[in-house]
């Protein structure tokens, strides 16, 4: 009898052991989904500001046609994007555009001063740090996904039920560049 039963106990904490490293792996990767809407949320908070910081810098600066073409295409890119590279490339265009509409501002010193533009950049300044927030915490959820699913023997497991590796948020190139100051 005790031949019989220790294989079937052998088999049940076999058993249990892939149970308890799969449901690991789901909640890992769970995680990084649940960071990286978090990050969508304030992607998509920042896109909703582009309008109105559009509409308040059009009442000043009507003839900058290119700039606000530009910034409301890279809103658009950002709106249609559906993986995290795609929303990587659309915020870079995102970031050059809004580059571009804050250089319109600076020849506009009343603009500057305005109480509503004022606002708005406030909010935006807010916005791109609760942004910088949300990435830096969705790469540490990538991290800890990509650690489990490399490790052995999660790695054997991850490969039976075909769990994917998620992608980083990474900066753009341009973004690591120094900034230039001029006085």
């Amino acid at each position: 009898m005790s031949l019989i039963v220790l294989p079937v106990i052998l088999a049940m904490i076999i058993g249990f052991a892939i149970v308890a490293v799969y449901n690991g792996l789901v909640t890992r990767r769970n995680r990084c989904e649940n960071a990286w809407a978090q990050v969508d949320v304030q992607l998509k908070k920042r896109a909703d500001l582009v309008p109105n910081l559009v509409e308040t810098v059009k009442g000043y600066a009507s003839h900058e046609k290119g700039v606000f073409e530009a910034v409301t295409k890279a809103r658009a890119s950002i709106m249609s994007a559906g993986s995290v590279a795609d929303m990587q490339t659309a915020q870079n265009g995102l970031t050059a555009a809004l580059k571009s509409l804050f250089a319109v501002v600076e020849a506009y010193p009343q603009l500057k001063a305005d109480s509503q533009f004022i606002l708005l950049q406030e909010q935006l300044d807010g916005i791109e740090s609760k942004i910088a927030y949300a990435r830096q915490f969705y790469n540490d959820e990538v991290l800890g996904y990509s650690n489990t699913l490399q490790v052995f023997p999660t790695n054997i497991i991850a490969g039976m039920f075909n769990f994917k590796a998620k992608d980083y948020f990474q900066v753009a190139e341009a973004e690591k560049e120094p900034v230039k100051v001029k006085f």
